[in-house]
């Protein structure tokens, strides 16, 4: 065997010159992806120190600028299948820029800003020289190639101008270059989805987004039990412990739902609406997913017969709307399955119309009753469409 035909020494290639391209997820990419936990944390304690809406506002938009630079990147690697020693060597540098971004988030008020958008803008060039690459290695998709590494070479330059700017104007000029790297994606007219080799492996990308989905909603888990942890297990009551469970039953049942219903499900093919729909839907569920980790922390701070704090019910309550809505995103854009049977739109409806009234609920009632009308908004995602698909099994409907 030559040695470029060794994943360490082989050219990229777009995934439809390859005779076979599996669709698995790389161990380079799941690095990268690992990473973000880094910068998932950071930007979950920044929200839990900043619960107000300015702080709910400068997460969001982190959160975005953040997700937009993974999934952008992560295209690149649903296009073409790139495994080279030079590949790995620029993955490390996005790695590093990706630390930096996570470094910089408590201060990110103040004189980490700078240190933030330097780190963007780096890694924004870096995803640039990846479709450089393709052009320079002859590897196919020439138009494609020249076209994304032209876009984020110019967006790594704004971005970069935008970082030692005095805000307000480095935040809008950052928030316009994101807007506009977006438009480059999906205008119908001059996105680069206008051309026919920017057709990625799906599945491939699906799996992408179900990893970093995992790693969002696994970040929950971990604030809970470094928020118990930090009490003292030995000294919080037998309510608190049944708060702590309650945390992760929620966590856990929320994955469940988007795993059986939308996840590593595939847009409907050829429609670039469809599949507009189907990106921003996981960044708003991810998003969500954040804050409802977040909030969860409040679980192990309250006894059954406190009041249960508004701020974080507020986010969870919001995190919840925003979840449910994101799975209707999704599923409406994805080929139909046997989910689709099952859970509908009444059930994300009923989810929704539970979490206003334990929103409303919780500034009069114990924190047991707003938990409670909580778990029924969280568990009825998962419970009616089970006892709808039991219903269908008994009555032999195969349809």
């Amino acid at each position: 065997m030559a040695l470029s035909d060794y994943a360490l020494w082989r050219s990229p290639s777009h995934h439809e010159d390859l005779d076979e391209a599996h669709d698995h997820v790389h161990w380079v990419e799941l690095f990268y992806d690992l990473i973000h936990v880094v910068c998932i944390f950071m930007l979950g304690n920044y929200l839990s120190h900043h619960l107000s809406f300015q702080g709910f506002f400068i997460f969001a938009a982190l959160f975005t600028a953040i997700w937009m630079a993974w999934a952008e990147a992560s295209y690149f690697s649903s296009l073409f299948v790139s495994t080279d020693v030079y590949h790995r060597c620029i993955m490390l540098a996005q790695v590093c820029t990706v630390m930096l971004m996570a470094a910089s988030i408590p201060d990110i008020a103040d004189g980490g800003a700078v240190y933030f958008g330097v780190a963007y803008a780096c890694n924004r060039a870096l995803t640039a020289l990846l479709y450089r690459r393709v052009i320079w290695r002859r590897a196919g998709a020439f138009e494609v190639s020249r076209e994304m590494s032209r876009n984020f070479f110019i967006a790594a330059l704004v971005f970069l101008v935008a970082a030692f700017l005095p805000s307000p104007w480095s935040y809008c000029l950052f928030g316009v270059m994101i807007v506009l790297i977006q438009i480059s994606f999906f205008h119908p007219k001059y996105g680069v989805m206008r051309l026919k080799r920017f057709t990625p492996r799906v599945a491939h990308f699906s799996e992408r987004f179900a990893l970093l989905f995992l790693i969002v909603m696994g970040e929950g888990f971990f604030k809970l039990v470094i928020a118990l942890s930090e009490k003292g297990v030995d000294k919080v009551s037998a309510d608190v412990l049944i708060n702590f469970f309650l945390g992760g039953i929620t966590i856990f049942i929320l994955t469940w739902a988007y795993f059986d219903f939308v996840g590593n499900g595939s847009p409907v093919a050829d429609n670039k609406k469809l599949r507009a729909r189907w990106w921003y839907g996981h960044l708003i569920l991810m998003l969500a997913g954040v804050m409802i980790g977040v909030a969860l922390k409040a679980e192990v701070q309250v006894d059954f017969f406190d009041q249960y704090p508004f701020k974080y019910a507020t986010l969870a309550c919001g995190g919840l709307i925003l979840f449910c809505l994101s799975l209707a995103t999704i599923q409406s854009a994805i080929e139909h399955h046997a989910g689709h049977r099952f859970y509908t739109r009444d059930v994300q409806v009923f989810g929704i119309a539970m979490a206003i009234v334990t929103l409303c609920a919780v500034p009069f009632a114990p924190a047991w009753v707003g938990n409670a009308l909580f778990g029924i908004a969280v568990v009825s995602q998962i419970a009616i469409p089970l006892v709808r698909a039991v219903r269908a099994i008994e009555t032999g409907d195969k349809t």
